[in-house]
């Protein structure tokens, strides 16, 4: 019996959200640190894209172990930050928590959509 496509997609999200927060409290952890550079995550499609192609598909998730699944992380550029603390370092705290809220927003929706769609899975179960 293969899984639910939905709920597959939705648990990959969650989990891109989950990286793309800590990379976020890691930014702002660090906001002080001289030298440090600001990281960010790959945009989510691009994951999506990286891991369709691979061609390769387990059935429980112990099977593969390799690092193959990781969700990659990115140097954040001078062009893309916006203001640099005196630090040297290249976290600009606003953007951060712009980020953190986009975070919270798409992490919300993933779940209204998990809730709706489990609701309606089981509805379908009952024959209602």
């Amino acid at each position: 019996m293969t899984g639910v496509y939905l709920f597959d997609l939705a648990s990959q999200q969650a989990r891109y959200l989950a990286v793309r927060q800590a990379t976020i409290a890691s930014n702002v952890a660090n906001a002080n640190t001289p030298d440090y550079k600001a990281r960010d995550v790959v945009p989510f499609s691009e994951v999506m894209a990286r891991t369709t192609t691979m061609g390769m598909s387990m059935t429980e998730s112990a099977h593969v172990t390799s690092g193959e699944g990781r969700i990659p992380t990115k140097p954040i550029t001078a062009s893309q930050a916006w203001d640099a603390l005196s630090t040297s370092s290249s976290v600009s705290l606003e953007q951060e928590m712009l980020k953190a809220g986009e975070v919270s927003r798409q992490h919300n929706l993933n779940m209204g959509i998990t809730k709706v769609f489990d609701r309606m899975l089981k509805a379908a179960v009952r024959g209602s």
